[in-house]
């Protein structure tokens, strides 16, 4: 069996330690070939990101480069139109039609997947690896019309994450680290760096002040 190659998206704006301990925990407790973090271009569910795409998609790369296992994709930076999971997870598809991916996702993000785009079709290209989010969380099976992807899909067995190339649902607990990336925005437009110090990779708190991010002025939203 082939071990299942994570997918982490999110806007990263800017990316912290809660995001990459997620990936990390994650990749390690359900033994995951790597965990790739995508930064989406366009989001479709959020506002405009405040840093420009190319600047989240450097901070990415310095992030993970003390986290063995971690990688970056910048895919959905790179390509036009609408950051749309189904896109990226289609083309990783096509690129090993016989390889697992597992899609990582919030379990507040989880309850809001009939408003994605083609969301039924990306449980033919991945599993579902939830995790619970500070505040969200759900007790057995979702409401509709999520309960029935829910009934047919959970399992218990994580080794159905390398059994077959997707389809297939299971929770994941983790540390609650309730980190926020618009409490870090909003402090950094404060001015007060001293704030977020330990909160970043030094590499990534070093990038945003050496590039003027997230300066008074600009949305912290």
């Amino acid at each position: 069996m082939t071990p299942a190659l994570g997918i982490l998206g999110g806007t990263f704006d800017p990316i912290h330690c809660g995001h990459l301990e997620l990936a990390r925990e994650v990749k390690a407790a359900l033994g995951l070939a790597a965990v790739r973090l995508v930064p989406a271009g366009d989001p479709p569910h959020r506002g405009v990101p405040v840093a420009p795409a190319g600047e989240r998609l450097a901070m990415v790369e310095l992030a993970v480069a003390d986290y063995p296992g971690l990688e970056t994709d910048g895919r959905e930076i790179a390509r036009a139109g609408r950051s749309y999971t189904v896109l990226t997870l289609a083309e990783l598809r096509a690129e090993d039609p016989a390889r697992p991916l597992a899609l990582i996702i919030g379990a507040d993000a989880f309850l809001g997947l009939p408003t994605w785009h083609r969301w039924q079709e990306l449980f033919d290209l991945a599993h579902f690896v939830v995790v619970a989010r500070p505040g969200t969380a759900f007790e057995g099976a979702p409401p509709p019309p999520l309960e029935d992807v829910w009934t047919r899909r959970y399992t218990t067995d994580r080794g159905a994450l390398s059994a077959s190339p997707a389809g297939s649902i299971v929770r994941q607990a983790i540390t609650p680290r309730p980190i926020a990336a618009s409490q870090i925005r909003a402090a950094l437009a404060a001015g007060d760096a001293d704030a977020v110090r330990g909160l970043l990779p030094p590499a990534v708190l070093a990038y945003i002040e050496r590039n003027r991010l997230y300066r008074p002025g600009q949305d912290a939203t």
